[in-house]
């Protein structure tokens, strides 16, 4: 699924995890009952992620991500991910 996405977002809050998430979903064309669905979640999941609420289970945020396409890279400060 083609995404408008950025190779590689910063990302440092909750917030801005659920934010990149929903504009990767709407770049789908997904509804968020589409990818409750998908992922085996509740649509509340979906919708709380999207919010930035900071106390999700890791694994299904990290489901989540891996259904729509994304991954996380942990690397030192400063240093930039090249793929």
């Amino acid at each position: 699924m083609a995404t408008s996405t950025p190779p590689a977002t910063l990302v440092r809050t909750s917030q801005e995890l659920g934010a990149l998430i929903k504009q990767v979903r709407q770049s789908q064309a997904l509804l968020q009952s589409d990818v409750a669905g998908l992922a085996g979640t509740g649509n509340r999941f979906i919708v709380d992620l999207e919010r930035g609420k900071p106390t999700l289970q890791l694994q299904k945020v990290l489901d989540t991500l891996d259904l729509m396409g994304l991954e996380v890279v942990v690397q030192r400060k400063g240093q930039r991910h090249e793929r």
